[in-house]
């Protein structure tokens, strides 16, 4: 089977899932081709498949767009399935595709945005897609209700799995003591790109409840990088921003808290390596975070950092509840999608789609 994937302007746990889907197929002897814009096929790091650079923006653009549809259309000629992630990259694909009889899956990995015009462009991308798309999966359950409210039937839950956990984490104190923290302090631990989407700064106004002796380590870097430091550096002395960082799974195993302010997630990559170290979790409920959590996790209203302060205080100084999420984590961790999961599920679907095409 020769598979296209499709790739918009997309970053974080978007690539890693498109990453280990590329991986299995390849292990399975599938071919693979990848198309997106050059910085994110630079963050691919699987080996053994063509990369082609796409001309995609954030937004639909005039003057890239034609070029970009008939560069998939040229693409997918001896394609068996074309698979484009992102609502983007789906909407492209999706013109590539028309009047073609070439099977699309389009996998949703995001909320739409807020925003007047920004919703009504959304709006019609999702119809484009539901028009054409033989199968949209979505990383959320509210996702999945949203193109079905568009008249797409053929939808359903995608499976995003975590990577494995390292086999063996270095001690707390050597964690601490690799960010410059004394290791008697308590740590609350986030990580995210450093978005609108995950609301960071409801993180930091959460920070001036938390009782004396916690630190708020974010990690990771993004488009609000420079705007969280210097807010923090200005009002809030207990956070640290780390930037991006290689040891997230030791660094969420060393915490005494790891807290999701959110507004919205679908199966948050990064959670799902919590629950694997067997963390104690707070989170804002929205999108598929409850979902994944399974019960594994405290969940607060989103936008709320008077819930958010309470909640992570409610662990912080209740042992018994800091080992009962714990507990819990560790439970949820084993019934969590692995990446044998996620190649069993994609070509489940590509088959059927092609089968359906008469392919």
């Amino acid at each position: 089977m020769k598979v296209l994937l499709v790739l918009g302007t997309s970053t974080g746990g978007v690539v890693r899932h498109v990453d280990g889907l590329a991986a299995g197929l390849l292990t399975r002897g599938e071919e693979v081709v990848v198309t997106g814009p050059p910085a994110t096929l630079t963050e691919l790091r699987a080996a053994g498949f063509t990369r082609v650079p796409l001309a995609v923006r954030d937004r639909p653009d005039p003057r890239d767009d034609p070029r970009s549809v008939l560069r998939i259309r040229r693409l997918s000629h001896g394609a068996d399935v074309v698979h484009a992630h992102g609502i983007r990259a789906g909407a492209l694909a999706a013109l590539a595709l028309a009047r073609t009889p070439t099977p699309l899956v389009v996998t949703l990995h995001n909320a739409p945005p807020r925003g007047i015009v920004k919703a009504a462009v959304h709006a019609l991308l999702e119809r484009l897609v539901a028009g054409r798309a033989d199968v949209v999966l979505g990383v959320s359950p509210d996702l999945v209700a949203g193109i079905r409210g568009v008249g797409m039937q053929g939808s359903e839950l995608a499976v995003v799995p975590a990577p494995p956990p390292p086999a063996h984490l270095r001690d707390r104190a050597a964690v601490m003591a690799s960010l410059d923290l004394p290791a008697r302090l308590r740590m609350v631990v986030s990580v995210g790109r450093l978005a609108a989407q995950k609301n960071f700064d409801l993180l930091l106004d959460a920070s001036t409840a938390l009782p004396t002796g916690a630190v708020v380590v974010i990690v990771g870097d993004g488009p609000l990088g420079e705007h969280l430091v210097r807010r923090a550096a200005a009002r809030f002395p207990r956070v640290r921003l780390v930037g991006r960082r290689d040891d997230v799974p030791e660094i969420l195993a060393a915490a005494d808290v790891v807290v999701s302010s959110a507004d919205w997630e679908g199966q948050p990559l990064w959670l799902q390596e919590a629950l694997q170290v067997g963390a104690a979790i707070v989170a804002t409920d929205v999108g598929g975070t409850a979902a994944i959590l399974g019960g594994a996790g405290l969940l607060v209203p989103a936008r709320d950092a008077e819930a958010l302060a309470a909640g992570i205080r409610t662990v912080l100084e209740d042992p018994e509840e800091r080992s009962r999420l714990r507990r819990l984590a560790r439970q949820r961790a084993t019934r969590l999608p692995t990446q044998t999961d996620a190649v069993d599920a994609a070509t489940s679907i590509y088959r059927d789609a092609t089968r359906r095409r008469g392919r």
